[in-house]
C-alpha cells in the first residue's frame, strides 16, 4: 500500500519539516500555538535523535541513553508518531537492540521496553516489508528474565511489573518475526512437549507468546500451517484440562482471529463449544461435584470472546447456531436469583463477546486500508448475520440487567449490540425502561434501566441507524425521569442526572416547532420531531423546579442536627458535582431562547433567598457558574452588578465592622460565593466589570472574617485564572450555534476532529494588563506586608499573616501561568556525562513579562518568612502549611495541578468509553468529548517535568523543605516530605545532592539531633507511597551511602526501639528496598550491532540529520570512560557490602539493625560477581546464629550455586532410555556403554537439533579446594555438638538445606561422609519428627550431590548405597504421621531430573514388598507414598518397575483399611497415567488401563449376579473370604482410583446398586458426579447411552434414579457434541421419555427435571409432535379401583402411572421456561388446571408446578400476563390465589 494510506485519516500528508509524519496526534492542529509546534517538535526530534545516538556511541547508557529514551517517551505522549518512517524504522531496531543487550541492568532493560512497545503500537504504520526483528535474542532474553536460573537463590532481582511488560513486548514484535521463525520455534519446542512434565507447560506457553499468526496469506505455509493440525489434534485428545490447556486455546483463539477465513474450523466447532461450556463450570444437578483443577484451569474469558467473534461468518457456517444454542444453555443463570462463583465469568463473557463482534464489524466495514490481510468477502458479517447475533445474546441481557453484581456488564453489552442492531436492542430495554419509571416501589429497576439507556443513548438519538423512530422517546424519557431526581435516594438521583447529562448532550433543545411550516423537505419522522421539541422549554424550565427543590432539601437546617457538623458530606459533594455538571449541559444546548428563561427563573431563585454556603449555597452558585459559563455576557449582566450592589452596600453601611468582626451575616458569603463561581468564564467578558471586581477583591479580601477572606481569596483566584489561561469558550454539540441548519438533524452527530471549530480563550493584552495590575494591588502590598513583619518592622498577628499568606498562595495559583518560572545557574558536578542532559522547553502559549516576575519575589519572601517563623514561632503550623504548599507550586505549577488533571483524565476515559463508538471508528466521539481531550492536551504540555534541570535556587529551596521535613511537628514534616520527595523524583539527579544532607541527620555523630530530626530523616528515606524513594533508587553512589547509613542509624542517640513508631518506619523502610529493589548494574556493554544502528540514525541526512556527531576521540574517551564506570561500580560494590560487614561487626549494633544488615547484605548477591569472601564467611557462620531470622536469610544464601514424521510416546529409538532391570550400570563397562540423559521430557516426543549429555569417559575435577580450604570448611560446618547441619529446627522448611549439601557432596565429594555418617545412623533411629526431617535433607542432598561424580568412585556408589540401603530401610521403619510426607518429598527431590538407572539401588529397595502388612496398614500407606513420590519423578522411563508394581498391587485391590485403599488407588492413577490417546503417539509399554478394567470388571461380577443388595452389616475386620465380599472390598478400592483420576481417563464404571455401604455409596456417587463431567468424543456417545440403556432396565430404581443424574451433567457438560449426533440426541430423548413412565415415583420425579433440563437447553426441541404425546399420556383414563380384584388394581397402577408421566412432562415444559411466557405455555397451564383433582402424586405434581410458575414469574407478571387471555387470566388466578377464609 502507498504511504499515504498508513496514515491517520485526520492528518494532512502535507510535509511537515521536510517529511511525511507516521501519525501524528491531530490535538496537537487544533490548540491555539498549533503554528508553533511543528518547528517546536521537528527541533525536539533532531535533539533527541542526536543525544541519543550520541551517547550510544559514546557507550553511556546511563546517564546518557537512560535519559534521552525518557525524552523521546515524552515525545511520543507530547507529538505521537510525528517523525519519518525511517526514523521509526531505526528507533525500533535501536530500542530492539538495547532491550536485548545480554548484561543489562533489568531496571533500564524494562524502561527501554515501555519505550519500544510504544514505538510498536500502532502496527498498521510498519508492514512486514519495513521492518524484520530477529526472535532468537528476545527469546534468549525472557529465558533469561522468566525462567531466571538465579532469581529464585537471589542472585538477581527483577522489577515486580518486568514478566507484564516483556510479555507485552513479544506480543508488539512477533508480527514481525521473519517468516523462517516459525520452523525455528517448533524446532527448538518440540522436543519439550511431554504431557507427564511440567516443561510441557513451558513449551505451550511458549508457543502461545511468540508463535507469529500475522501473516500475507502466501506465506501461510511457512507459518501456522507448519503446527495448526499438530496443536489441534493435541488439543482435541487432551480430556483432563490440564494448565497448559489455556495457552493452546489462547493461541487458537489469536490463530483464528487474525486469519479469518484462511482457516477451517467447522469440523471443530461442536469440541469448541462443548469446552466452552465446560470451562464456564457451572452448576448441573443437585450432587455434583467440580474437580478443582476445573475451577483453576478455566479458560482466559478474553480470548475465548475473541475465538466465537472470530468462528461467526460465511455461509453456511454452524457457529451462529452453536452460540445461539450456548446462551439458550446458560440464559437461567443470568437471572437476578441465581447468584454463585460463575456469574463473574458469565458477566465478562455477556460483555466483552459484543464489543467483540463491533471491533470485527469496524474491522470489515470502516476500517482504513492498511497492509494487514482483510478479511475475504465471503467470510464477512452480513446484516443477517449481526441480527441473528444480537437476537442470541438479548435474553441473557435483559437477564443480567438487573443482576445483584450491578447493570454496569449489561450496559455496556447493550451499548454495542445498539450500534450493530438497534432495532432489535432498543424496543426491549426501553419497555423495560417506561415500566420502570411508572414503577414507585422498585428503585433498582429505574437505576438499572437508565444505566443501560445511557449506553444506548447514542445509537437511540442518532439519525442515520436501522431505528429512525428511536427519535421519538427521547423527549417522553427526559420527561419521565425528572421524578428521579429524589433527594431521599442518592443513587437513583445521580444515575438520573447522568442520563439527563448524557441525552442532553446528543441533543440540541432548541425548539423547531414552525420548521415544517417552513421547509418542505422533511419526512414525517421528523415532522414528528418538530413538533415534539416544541417540549424542550417545558422540560428545561421543570427540571430546574426539581433542582430547587433538591437545593432547599438540603439545606443545613433540613440534613443537620445541631451537634452536627457543617461541613459538606462526600454525598453531597457528589450530588453537586452532578447537579453542575447536568445543568451545565443543558444550558448548553439550550436555544437562546430557552436560555433565557431558564436564566431569569434562575436569577430570580438565587436572589429571592439567602441560602447558608455550606450545602445549599454551593448548589446555588454552581447553578450559577453552569449559566454564566454557556452565555457569560447575559449572565455577568444579571449577577456581577446585583452581588457588587449588595456587597459595596454592606462595606459602605457597616465599613468599621467589617474589618474587626470575625463573624459577618450570611448574605455576603452566598454572594461573594455567587461571584466566585461566575467569574469563572471567559475573562473577555470579565473586562467589562474591571471596576467592580477590583473593588469587590479589594474590600472583601480585608475582611477579618476568615471564611469571608477566604471566599474573596477563592475570588481572586478564579478571577486571574479567567483572566490568563488558555481554554476552550464552548461546548455545544455544534459548531456555530444552532441556528445554522435544522437543529433535529444535528441529534447524536459526532464531532468532526477536521472541523471542530474551537472557540478559544486566549488572554489579550487588556486582560494581560489587568492581571498584573490585580496582583500590583493586592499581591505586592502582601509581601512587602511579610517583608516588614520578617524585619520587625510592622509585626502581625498569627491570623494577619495567615490572611497575607491566603493572598499570596491564591495569586500564585491564579496568575501563576504568566509567571516564569524559577531560573538562575544550575548545581554543577552532579553527575559526569558526556552527553548534554538539558530540560525541555515547551510552548505553552503565553509569553513570559520578565520585568514583574513575582514568583521570583514570592519565593525569595517565603524563604525568610520561613526562616523567621522557624526562629520565633515554630508552632505556627497553620503559617507552614500554606508556606509548603506556596513552595510546591512556586516550584511545579504552571497553571494546572498533577492531581486535577490526572482526575480529568479520569473522569474523560469513563464518558469517552461510555459514549464511544467504536463501530465508526476511534474519534467518532461528541463535539465536547473532542473539545476536552484537545485542552488536556493543552494541559498535558504544562505538566511535563521529566528531566527538568536542578539550579541553585531548587537547591535552596529543597534544602528548606529538609528543614521542615525534621522539624517539630508531625504534620509540618509530613507534608514537607511529601513535596521534597516529589521534588527529588522531578529534578534530574537532585537526590544526589540531598541525600549526603539526609544521611548526616542519621550519623551516630550527629549528636545535637533531636528525635523528631531522626524521623523526619527516615521518612525522607522512605519517600511518597507509590513514588520516589531514596532508600531505593538505583545509583551505587546513593545506595553505598544510604544502605550502611540505614545499619548505622541503630548507634545513633536519637534512636531508641522503644518507640513503636521507629521501629514501624524502619520496618518500612526495609520492606520499601525489599519491594522496589532490582539488581543494579555493574558491567555495562553495548553491543556492536547497537552501535551500527546508532550509526545509521547518526548520519541520516533525511528528514534532520543529528548536529553532534561524536569524534573519533570522543569515541575512544566514551569507551574508555566505560570500562573505567565498569571498574568504579565493581568497586563501590564490594565496598558497600564491606561497609555492611564493618556494620555487623560492632557489638554495640541493636539486634533490628542486624537484622536489617543481614536482609540488605542478602540483596547484594549476585550471579554476575563474586560475593566478597568476608560476606561469605559470615552468612556461613550465622547459619547457626542464636536469631531464626537471620539463619532463614544465610539458609537461603548459602544454597547457592516435523509433524507428518513425528512418532510420539514410547518407541524404539528411545527404549534405550528406559529402566531395564537386565541392563543396569553394575560394572566399569556397563556404565562406560551407557549414555544417561537426566531430563525425563527429551525423547519423548521428539529429539532436539542437538542435545548435550555428560561425557561418561571424562573425569570430573573430584573435588573444588584444596586440603587447607577442605579443613577450613570441614571446620566451618562440623564444629563440635553446635554443627550446622545437625542443628535443625522444626520451623525451617523442608530441603531448606538440601541445596547446602547437594552442592557440597557435588563440590567436595565424599570428603564429608565418614564426619556425617556417625550423625545420620544415629538420628535415623529415632523416630522424633527434627531427627527424621534432618535424615530425609542429608539423604536427599546426598543423592543429588553424587549426580557426577567421577567413575573411579563407581564401587564407593556402591560402598554407599550398600550404607544409605541399610540407612533408608531404618528410617522407614520408624516412619510416623509426622514424617511420612518428609520421606515423600525426600526421594522425590532426589529422584527428579534423574536417570531412573543412575538410581536403581533405591527404585529396588523401594519396590521391596512395600504391602507386607507387618507394621500396620499406616506403614503400607506410607511405604506406598514414598515409593509414589519416586516413580512420579520418572514419568514414562520406568514402565518395566510401574508393571511389577501393578502386579504386585492387583491381588491385594481388596484390602481391608481405608487408608490403604485410597493410597492404592492414588498410586494406580499415576501407574496408568503413561497410558493416553495422543496424536501420533504409539501404545505405551507401561500398563494399560483398558486391560486392568476387563480384569477388574471380571473380578466384580458377583455384585451384579443378585438384584438387590440388602442392608447387611459387615465389619472392616471380618475374615470372610466369599467372593462377593471380596468384590465389594475390590470396588471400593477401583472406586478410590476413580476418584483419584477423575478427569485424566474416561471409563464407563461398573454400575451397583448403591443401598448399603454407607462409604461406598458416597464414594460411587462421587465417581458418578466426577465421570459425568468427563469430555465426551463422538464415537464415546454411543457406548455410554448403550450402558445407561442397560442400566434403564435394572430392578434396582436407585440405579435408575441413577442413570438420571448422570444423564443431565452429562448431556450438558458435552451439548454441542452430543447435538452433532441427531441419532443419540433420539436415544436421549427416548431413555428420558421411558424413565418418565418408570413404575417409581422417584425416578418419574427426576425424569421430569431431566427433561426440563434438557428443554430449557433446547437439546430437545419443544415441538407439537413431544406435546402431542404428553397430552396423550396425561389424559390416560384410569379406571375407578373400589373393590376390584388385584389384577384390576395393577391396571389402575399402569394407567395412573401412564396419566402422572405425562402430567409430569407436561410440568417439565413448565419449568423449562422460568422467566418468560412462550406461545405454548398459556394452554399447557390450562391443561394442567384439569388435573387438579386428579388422585395423588398427580395433585401435589400440579400443584408444585403451579407454584414454581407463581414464584419465578412474580417479578415481571406484569408483561407476563398480556400473553394470556382473559378467560385463561380467570382460571389462572383462581389456581394461583388462594380462597380467602371468609369469603
Amino acid at each position: 500500500f502507498p504511504l499515504q494510506n498508513l496514515q491517520g485519516p485526520y492528518l494532512p500528508l502535507t510535509p511537515c519539516g521536510g517529511f511525511v509524519p507516521q501519525k501524528g496526534i491531530v490535538y496537537n492542529s487544533l490548540l491555539p500555538y498549533a503554528d508553533k509546534l511543528d518547528q517546536e517538535a521537528t527541533e525536539l526530534l533532531s535533539e533527541i535523535k542526536t543525544n541519543l545516538c550520541r551517547a550510544v556511541l559514546l557507550r553511556e547508557l546511563w546517564p546518557g541513553v537512560a535519559f534521552w529514551s525518557r525524552k523521546l517517551f515524552s515525545f511520543l505522549k507530547l507529538y505521537g508518531r510525528r517523525f519519518s518512517k525511517e526514523d521509526h524504522i531505526l528507533f525500533i531496531k535501536l530500542l530492539y537492540e538495547l532491550v536485548t543487550l545480554p548484561n543489562l541492568e533489568p531496571n533500564m532493560m524494562q524502561c527501554y521496553a515501555r519505550l519500544l512497545i510504544q514505538l510498536l503500537k500502532k502496527k498498521e504504520l510498519l508492514s512486514r516489508d519495513d521492518l524484520q526483528l530477529p526472535w532468537r535474542p528476545l527469546y534468549d532474553l525472557y529465558e533469561r528474565v522468566i525462567y531466571s536460573k538465579t532469581e529464585h537463590l537471589g542472585l538477581i532481582w527483577f522489577p515486580n511489573s518486568v514478566d507484564h511488560i516483556l510479555k507485552a513486548l513479544i506480543k508488539s514484535c512477533r508480527l514481525y518475526f521473519p517468516s523462517s521463525s516459525t520452523k525455528e520455534m517448533l524446532d527448538e519446542w518440540r522436543p519439550l512437549l511431554c504431557v507427564f512434565d511440567v516443561v510441557m507447560q513451558k513449551a505451550i506457553s511458549n508457543m502461545e507468546l511468540f508463535l507469529p499468526t500475522i501473516m500475507p496469506p502466501g506465506e501461510h505455509s511457512h507459518g501456522f500451517q507448519l503446527w495448526f493440525n499438530e496443536l489441534m489434534n493435541l488439543w482435541m485428545a487432551v480430556q483432563n484440562q490440564p494448565s497448559w490447556e489455556g495457552h493452546l486455546v489462547n493461541l487458537f483463539a489469536r490463530l483464528a482471529n487474525d486469519n479469518i477465513g484462511y482457516v477451517d474450523w467447522t469440523p471443530y466447532i461442536p469440541t469448541i463449544f462443548t469446552r466452552i461450556l465446560r470451562s464456564l463450570n457451572l452448576p448441573v444437578g443437585v450432587s455434583q461435584i467440580v474437580a478443582p483443577r476445573y475451577l483453576t484451569n478455566s479458560y482466559d474469558i478474553g480470548y475465548l470472546v475473541l475465538w466465537i467473534t472470530a468462528l461467526l461468518g460465511g455461509a453456511g457456517n454452524p457457529a451462529q447456531k452453536e452460540l445461539t444454542c450456548l446462551f439458550n444453555s446458560i440464559a437461567s443463570f443470568y437471572h437476578p436469583s441465581n447468584h454463585g462463583r460463575w456469574q463473574s465469568r458469565l458477566m465478562r463473557l455477556l460483555q466483552r463477546l459484543p464489543v467483540s463482534v463491533v471491533r470485527r464489524v469496524h474491522r470489515e466495514r470502516h476500517a482504513a486500508p492498511s497492509w494487514i490481510t482483510v478479511v475475504p468477502e465471503s467470510h464477512r458479517l452480513s446484516d443477517a448475520d449481526l441480527q441473528e447475533f444480537t437476537r442470541s445474546l438479548t435474553g441473557a441481557a435483559l437477564l443480567a440487567m438487573f443482576s445483584k453484581t450491578g447493570s454496569t456488564d449489561a450496559a455496556y453489552a447493550f451499548q454495542n449490540l445498539a450500534l450493530l442492531t438497534p432495532q432489535l436492542v432498543i424496543p426491549p430495554v426501553l419497555e423495560k425502561t417506561y415500566a420502570a419509571i411508572e414503577t414507585l416501589t422498585e428503585p433498582h429497576t429505574l437505576t438499572a434501566t437508565l444505566s443501560c439507556m445511557i449506553g444506548m443513548a447514542r445509537s437511540l438519538v442518532s439519525p442515520n441507524n436501522h431505528y429512525p423512530e428511536g427519535r421519538a422517546h427521547v423527549l417522553p424519557l427526559l420527561m419521565g425521569s425528572l421524578p428521579g431526581i429524589d433527594p431521599n435516594d442518592f443513587s437513583k438521583c445521580m444515575i438520573t442526572f447522568q442520563f439527563i447529562t448524557t441525552f442532553t448532550a446528543l441533543v440540541p433543545l432548541v425548539d423547531c416547532s414552525s420548521a415544517p411550516f417552513q421547509r418542505s423537505d422533511l419526512t414525517e419522522i421528523e415532522k414528528d420531531l418538530c413538533f415534539a421539541s416544541a417540549g424542550f422549554e417545558d422540560f428545561v424550565l421543570q427540571f430546574l423546579d426539581r433542582c430547587f427543590a433538591l437545593i432547599d432539601s438540603s439545606t443545613l437546617e433540613q440534613t443537620r442536627d445541631e451537634t452536627e457538623t457543617d461541613t459538606q458530606t462526600h454525598l453531597e459533594s457528589l450530588v453537586e458535582l452532578g447537579l453542575s455538571s447536568t445543568v451545565s449541559t443543558i444550558l448548553t444546548q439550550c436555544s437562546p431562547e430557552i436560555y433565557k428563561v431558564a436564566l431569569q427563573k434562575l436569577y430570580n431563585f438565587a436572589t429571592s433567598s439567602i441560602f447558608e454556603t455550606c450545602v445549599s449555597g454551593r448548589m446555588v452558585a454552581d447553578m450559577c457558574r453552569a449559566a454564566a459559563k454557556c452565555h457569560p455576557a447575559e449572565s455577568l449582566r444579571l449577577f456581577v452588578p446585583h452581588c457588587y450592589a449588595v456587597i459595596y452596600w454592606t462595606a459602605l453601611v457597616f465599613k468599621v465592622q467589617l474589618s474587626t468582626e470575625l463573624h459577618m451575616s450570611v448574605s455576603v458569603f452566598f454572594y461573594v460565593c455567587i461571584c466566585v463561581k461566575v467569574t469563572r468564564v471567559d475573562g473577555e467578558q470579565l473586562l467589562k466589570y474591571q471596576g467592580d471586581l477590583e473593588l469587590i477583591l479589594c474590600v472583601c479580601v480585608r475582611l477579618r472574617c476568615k471564611h469571608a477572606y477566604t471566599l474573596a481569596c477563592s475570588l481572586l483566584e478564579h478571577t486571574l485564572r479567567s483572566l490568563s489561561l488558555i481554554y476552550p469558550t464552548e461546548y455545544r454539540s455544534t459548531s456555530g450555534g444552532f441556528n445554522t441548519d435544522l437543529p433535529i438533524r444535528d441529534w447524536g452527530r459526532a464531532g468532526d476532529v477536521a472541523n471542530l471549530g474551537v472557540c478559544w480563550h486566549v488572554p489579550s493584552q487588556e486582560e494581560v494588563n489587568f492581571v498584573f495590575q490585580l496582583l500590583s494591588r493586592l499581591l505586592r502590598p502582601e509581601l512587602e506586608r511579610i517583608r516588614r513583619h520578617v524585619s520587625g518592622v510592622q509585626p502581625m498577628s498569627r491570623e494577619e499573616l495567615l490572611q497575607s499568606l491566603a493572598i499570596v498562595q491564591h495569586c500564585l495559583l491564579g496568575a501563576g501561568i504568566m509567571l516564569p518560572p524559577l531560573d538562575g545557574p544550575h548545581v554543577p558536578d552532579l553527575v559526569p556525562s558526556m552527553v548534554n542532559l538539558g530540560e525541555i522547553k515547551l510552548h505553552v502559549g503565553i509569553e513570559y513579562n520578565d520585568s514583574q516576575n513575582y514568583r521570583e519575589s514570592i519565593c525569595q519572601t517565603m524563604r525568610l518568612l520561613l526562616h523567621h517563623i522557624l526562629e520565633h514561632s515554630e508552632d505556627d503550623t497553620k503559617s507552614l502549611f500554606v508556606i509548603i504548599k506556596i513552595i510546591s507550586d512556586l516550584m511545579f505549577f504552571r497553571g494546572t495541578h498533577k492531581k486535577e488533571f490526572d482526575s480529568r483524565w479520569k473522569s474523560f476515559t469513563l464518558v469517552k468509553k461510555s459514549m464511544e463508538n467504536r463501530l465508526h471508528g476511534k474519534k467518532q466521539h461528541i463535539r465536547a468529548l473532542l473539545i476536552d481531550r484537545v485542552l488536556l492536551q493543552h494541559e498535558m504540555r504544562k505538566l511535563v517535568v521529566d528531566g527538568s534541570e536542578y539550579k541553585v535556587v531548587h537547591q535552596e529551596l529543597l534544602c528548606d523543605l529538609l528543614l521542615l521535613s525534621t522539624s517539630t511537628y508531625s504534620q509540618v514534616r509530613s507534608r514537607a516530605q511529601n513535596v521534597l520527595t516529589i521534588a527529588m523524583g522531578t529534578f534530574s539527579f537532585s537526590y544526589r545532592d540531598m541525600m549526603p544532607r539526609i544521611i548526616q541527620l542519621l550519623s551516630p555523630q550527629h549528636t545535637a539531633g533531636t528525635q523528631q530530626q531522626f524521623k523526619g530523616a527516615l521518612y525522607c528515606l522512605l519517600g511518597a507511597h507509590c513514588g520516589f524513594s531514596v532508600a531505593s533508587v538505583r545509583d551505587w553512589d546513593c545506595v553505598g551511602e544510604v544502605w550502611p547509613a540505614l545499619v548505622r542509624c541503630g548507634l545513633s542517640p536519637s534512636m531508641t526501639l522503644e518507640k513503636l513508631s521507629i521501629g514501624c518506619l524502619l520496618d518500612d523502610i526495609t520492606d520499601r528496598i525489599h519491594r522496589q529493589h532490582d539488581t543494579i548494574g555493574i558491567c555495562f556493554t553495548v553491543s556492536r550491532s547497537c552501535v551500527q544502528v546508532a550509526n545509521q540514525i547518526a548520519h541520516l541526512k533525511s528528514p534532520m540529520p543529528c548536529s553532534e556527531i561524536p569524534s573519533k576521540e570522543e569515541v575512544k574517551e566514551g569507551i574508555q570512560r566505560q570500562r573505567i564506570r565498569n571498574v568504579v561500580a565493581a568497586r563501590k560494590y564490594e565496598k558497600l557490602v564491606n561497609d555492611l560487614l564493618d556494620c555487623l561487626e560492632d557489638r554495640d549494633l541493636p539486634w533490628k539493625f542486624e537484622h536489617m544488615a543481614t536482609d540488605l547484605l542478602a540483596l547484594l548477591l549476585r550471579d554476575d560477581h563474586p560475593l566478597p569472601p568476608d560476606a561469605v564467611l559470615y552468612f556461613t557462620q550465622s547459619l547457626v546464629h542464636d536469631s531464626i531470622s537471620i539463619r532463614k536469610v544465610c539458609i537461603a544464601v548459602c544454597g547457592i550455586q516435523d509433524p507428518e514424521g513425528v512418532c510420539v510416546g514410547d518407541r524404539e529409538a528411545n527404549r534405550w532410555l528406559q529402566y531395564d532391570s537386565n541392563n543396569l550400570p553394575l560394572s566399569q563397562e556397563q556404565w562406560d556403554s551407557l549414555q544417561f540423559v537426566e531430563k525425563t521430557h527429551w525423547g519423548y516426543y521428539s529429539w532436539p537439533r542437538e542435545m548435550m549429555i555428560y561425557a561418561a569417559s571424562e573425569k570430573p575435577q573430584d573435588d573444588l579446594g584444596s586440603l587447607a580450604s577442605t579443613k577450613w570448611l570441614q571446620s566451618v560446618f562440623f564444629r563440635g555438638k553446635k554443627n550446622i547441619f545437625f542443628t535443625s529446627s522444626l520451623n525451617e522448611p523442608l530441603c531448606s538445606c538440601t541445596l547446602d549439601l547437594q552442592g557440597l557432596f557435588r563440590n567436595y565429594g565424599d570428603i564429608f561422609l565418614p564426619l556425617m555418617w556417625p550423625h545420620l545412623e544415629r538420628l535415623a533411629s529415632d523416630p522424633h519428627e527434627s531427627s527424621q526431617r534432618c535424615v530425609c535433607e542429608i539423604t536427599a542432598g546426598l543423592i543429588r550431590g553424587s549426580k557426577h561424580w567421577s567413575f573411579s568412585k563407581v564401587l564407593e556408589i556402591h560402598t554407599l548405597w550398600r550404607l544409605l540401603c541399610p540407612l533408608i530401610r531404618t528410617a522407614l521403619a520408624n516412619i510416623t504421621v509426622e514424617t511420612f510426607t518428609d520421606w515423600g518429598t525426600c526421594i522425590a527431590t532426589a529422584c527428579e531430573g534423574r536417570d531412573p538407572r543412575k538410581l536403581h539401588w533405591l527404585f529396588e529397595l523401594l519396590m521391596e514388598s512395600p504391602l507386607s502388612g507387618e507394621s500396620g496398614s499406616f506403614r503400607d500407606a506410607s511405604l506406598l507414598y514414598v515409593l509414589q513420590g519416586g516413580l512420579a519423578q520418572q514419568q514414562w522411563r520406568v514402565s518395566e518397575l510401574l508393571h511389577r508394581l501393578l502386579a504386585y498391587l492387583e491381588p491385594k485391590l481388596t484390602q481391608v483399611y481405608k487408608n490403604v485403599r485410597e493410597r492404592i488407588g492414588s498410586v494406580l492413577t499415576y501407574i496408568f497415567m503413561i497410558d493416553v490417546s495422543l496424536p501420533h503417539t504409539r501404545p505405551t509399554s507401561s500398563p494399560h488401563v483398558a486391560e486392568f478394567v476387563t480384569r477388574v470388571l471380571e473380578r466384580l461380577k458377583p455384585l451384579t449376579s443378585e438384584p438387590e443388595i440388602h442392608n447387611h452389616v459387615h465389619e472392616e475386620n471380618t475374615q470372610e473370604t466369599d467372593e462377593r465380599t471380596q468384590a465389594v472390598k475390590l470396588l471400593k478400592t477401583v472406586l478410590k482410583w476413580l476418584m483419584a483420576s477423575a478427569g485424566r481417563t474416561f471409563t464407563t464404571p461398573p454400575t451397583v446398586p448403591t443401598t448399603s455401604y454407607d462409604e461406598m455409596k458416597q464414594d460411587a456417587r462421587t465417581c458418578l458426579s466426577l465421570m459425568s463431567q468427563g469430555l465426551l468424543y463422538p464415537e464415546h456417545i454411543p457406548l455410554v447411552l448403550s450402558g445407561l440403556e442397560e442400566m434403564r432396565g435394572s430392578r434396582s430404581w436407585h440405579a435408575r434414579f441413577s442413570v438420571l443424574t448422570f444423564l443431565q451433567i452429562m448431556v450438558f457438560y458435552n451439548l454441542f457434541t452430543v447435538l452433532s449426533l441427531p441419532t443419540e440426541v433420539l436415544r436421549v430423548q427416548k431413555l428420558v421419555m421411558q424413565l418418565l413412565l418408570d413404575e417409581q415415583l422417584e425416578v418419574r420425579d427426576m425424569a421430569c427435571t431431566t427433561l426440563s433440563g434438557l428443554l430449557q437447553c433446547q437439546f430437545i426441541p419443544l415441538d407439537s409432535s413431544l406435546q402431542t404425546q404428553l397430552q396423550t399420556l396425561s389424559q390416560t383414563c384410569v379406571p375407578k379401583a373400589r373393590g376390584e380384584l388385584a389384577s384390576t388394581g395393577t391396571c389402575f397402577s399402569s394407567h395412573l402411572v401412564r396419566r402422572h408421566a405425562g402430567v409430569l412432562g407436561l410440568s417439565a415444559c413448565i419449568l423449562s421456561s422460568p422467566y418468560d411466557v412462550p406461545q405454548w405455555m398459556p394452554q399447557i397451564l390450562m391443561e394442567l388446571s384439569e388435573h387438579l383433582n386428579d388422585p395423588q402424586p398427580i395433585e401435589m405434581t400440579v400443584k408444585k408446578t403451579l407454584s414454581e410458575f407463581r414464584r419465578t414469574h412474580h417479578d415481571n407478571w406484569q408483561g407476563h400476563r398480556q400473553c394470556f387471555t382473559d378467560d385463561q387470566l380467570l382460571v389462572l388466578t383462581n389456581l394461583l390465589v388462594s380462597p380467602c377464609y371468609y369469603a
